[in-house]
């Protein structure tokens, strides 16, 4: 055989394995990135664009991460069924995911609250660290579970504000016989110190406070509350919203639908959920401090709750907390991990960030920053 023969089919046979070798691959390509198509319900409407928008951040990075293979559709509340069923219509079938809080849910079973926030509890940070390294994403999964469904964090919005008061509150007589929209978990709480809690939807606050048909009412933050006008008709603006220190957004999957996955889509869900839930709270740290400006050149006026109350408040929470753990088996696994974490991230928040946060804040006063 001479030279050029021998190149010749030496050419060949390398442009056929290569062939070989690409019609190898391709299937096994497209075994691992099968083309799935889900629906996922929000709780929130698109006006709320942060938290409306972690959903739409999670569909973007599931598909560029699959060539568009694995898709999630996203609809806002009311488009397939009502904001507070998303995760009723994941558990049944109906939608293969949700966008949601698990608070939403706290009348069916208080557990379900555990999963997002409750008064006095963690904030954003800690409530990150006891989730991803703590134990807590298995703990209200074990829960989840029975419900049909599998979740993981998508969003915090930080610690919440007070509120929005149309009269100040300096004392707790001050609070007997208030009439305040506040979410449900809390409203057991302040029920014990004479508020009476009215659950209103978002679009019925202003119209409330503006007729005085409420006296006070909650909503989230700066950003998110400056859109609803409510410094026209409550002026005050207390904090902190220690009902919500650290609230956690869940992606909630259908059991079943998520077992299906392959393990490559397993691992980018999770990956992408945790992007997601990150953004969140970022995008708040980045919105609210403008907002909170905006607020006050418009008239609200920002107000402290007193230690007097903040101190009622959390025996108050004690107390139903104590009553819940002695008959709810699930609820008390729960809260007891949160209590037991809660001790030591405090123990150590005091030490290090306390201490810079607090000497940095002095420097803002003053001016210097």
């Amino acid at each position: 055989m001479d030279r050029r023969s021998f190149i010749r089919k030496a050419g060949t046979t390398g442009a056929g394995a290569v062939a070989a070798s690409a019609a190898l691959a391709t299937p096994a390509i497209a075994q691992t990135n099968p083309k799935i198509t889900w629906r996922m319900a929000s709780s929130f409407p698109k006006s709320l664009d942060t938290i409306y928008g972690g959903a739409e951040v999670l569909s973007k990075m599931l598909s560029e991460a699959t060539d568009g293979n694995f898709q999630i559709q996203v609809f806002a509340a009311g488009e397939l069924v009502p904001g507070l069923q998303a995760a009723d219509a994941t558990s049944a079938g109906t939608v293969e995911a949700a966008h949601t809080v698990g608070y939403y849910y706290w009348g069916k079973d208080p557990t379900w609250a555990l999963g997002a926030d409750v008064p006095f509890a963690l904030n954003a940070r800690g409530r990150n660290a006891w989730q991803y390294h703590g134990g807590g994403i298995d703990l209200f999964n074990e829960f989840l579970d029975k419900q049909g469904l599998f979740g993981l964090p998508g969003g915090n919005t930080g610690t919440q504000m007070g509120g929005w008061f149309r009269k100040e509150i300096n004392t707790l007589e001050d609070m007997k016989g208030l009439k305040m929209r506040i979410g449900g978990f809390a409203g057991k709480v302040v029920e014990k110190l004479g508020v009476v809690p009215q659950q209103l939807a978002g679009g019925d606050i202003y119209p409330a406070l503006e007729k005085g048909t409420i006296d006070a009412a909650e909503w989230v933050g700066p950003y998110d509350d400056e859109k609803l006008g409510f410094q026209k008709v409550a002026p005050y603006y207390y904090y902190p919203g220690w009902w919500e220190g650290g609230p956690t957004v869940h992606f909630m999957f259908n059991k079943a639908k998520h077992e299906e996955l392959p393990a490559t889509y397993k691992s980018l869900l999770r990956t992408a959920c945790q992007a997601a839930d990150a953004n969140m709270l970022q995008k708040y740290d980045h919105l609210n401090p403008t907002a909170v400006k905006s607020l006050v050149a418009n008239g609200a006026q920002l107000r402290p709750f007193s230690q007097e109350i903040l101190s009622a408040c959390f025996d108050a929470a004690n107390e139903v907390y104590a009553e819940m753990t002695a008959s709810n088996a699930d609820f008390k696994k729960i809260w007891d991990s949160i209590v037991a974490f809660r001790k030591d991230h405090y123990l150590w928040a005091q030490v290090a960030e306390y201490n810079f946060d607090t000497f940095m804040m002095i420097q803002q006063r003053s001016n210097k920053l």
